[in-house]
């Protein structure tokens, strides 16, 4: 299988000592994206963070996404976070569908260890019956159904999609890992070049909008990376509770090279 990394995701064409060959690469998008987004599928990646506090590094974390065999989709988020005498470790996983650039979740689970209790927390959206299902209750959750329904992972990829579309006020009805329903506003705020362990990166910067202003939540996504979430800042009272930033970006799914490209490519390449 052939990975892309954040350098050559969308500038593979620089990787190459031909000139002639570059300007080729650099002319054909298609050429350098991958084959699930000239199918209409999402992205599938991993991507590595530094979680950071004051500037300071104490905890990494990766976010996975991959396509299963049924052609679902499941997305991870896996933190390791020490600090002092502090520890944090979380796994949250979504599993959910993909149709026409909407995002549907069907099951969504959160582990978390380390300093105080362990804990768990699962969540069963049934479209069907038009339900959902916590593991904090025996019930059914007692709440009229929603088609756009979102959980705390899942809701992250529909704000991709939906910067695609060029959308700049975004709303969610998301069910948190507690089985409470929540509603997550956020309006796009501009477009700025910003400094990542991976480099300088231009990105789109989201707010989340809040009923006051005690907590403050910013996100920044970066549209030659397929709209990739590269760092992400949370505060309250204006004090920096933490930072996530980007340190690795890999591409899973194999690059797609049209058939008339590559026979260029071949004549344009060096004997």
């Amino acid at each position: 299988m052939q990975f892309l990394t954040k350098r050559n995701f969308l500038h593979t064409a620089r990787t190459t000592q031909n000139k002639n060959l570059s300007a080729l690469l650099a002319c054909v998008g298609t050429l350098l994206l991958p084959t699930s987004v000239l199918a209409g599928d999402l992205t599938q990646y991993e991507a590595k963070y530094d979680v950071l506090r004051k500037g300071e590094t104490h905890g990494k974390a990766v976010r996975e996404l991959k396509k299963a065999a049924d052609g679902n989709y499941v997305i991870t988020y896996h933190s390791e976070i020490e600090w002092m005498i502090f520890s944090d470790s979380r796994k949250e996983t979504s599993m959910f569908t993909y149709h026409d650039q909407k995002i549907s979740p069907l099951s969504y689970t959160m582990e978390r260890s380390g300093t105080g209790p362990d804990k768990e927390y699962s969540l069963k959206f049934d479209a069907t019956q038009k339900q959902v299902q916590s593991s904090q209750s025996k019930y059914p959750l007692k709440i009229d159904w929603s088609d756009d329904f979102q959980d705390s992972l899942s809701y992250q990829v529909q704000v991709r999609e939906e910067l695609k579309q060029g959308k700049t006020q975004l709303s969610y009805p998301l069910i948190d890992k507690k089985g409470n329903l929540r509603n997550y506003d956020f309006e796009v705020v501009g477009t700025e070049m910003i400094s990542l362990p991976i480099g300088n990166v231009e990105a789109i910067k989201v707010k989340r909008l809040y009923d006051n202003d005690k907590r403050q939540a910013l996100a920044w996504f970066a549209p030659e990376m397929d709209y990739m979430l590269v760092r992400m800042w949370k505060g309250e009272k204006g004090v920096e509770q933490f930072e996530v930033q980007l340190n690795s970006f890999t591409v899973t799914t194999p690059v797609s090279v049209p058939n008339e490209v590559q026979q260029e490519v071949s004549n344009e390449a060096p004997e």
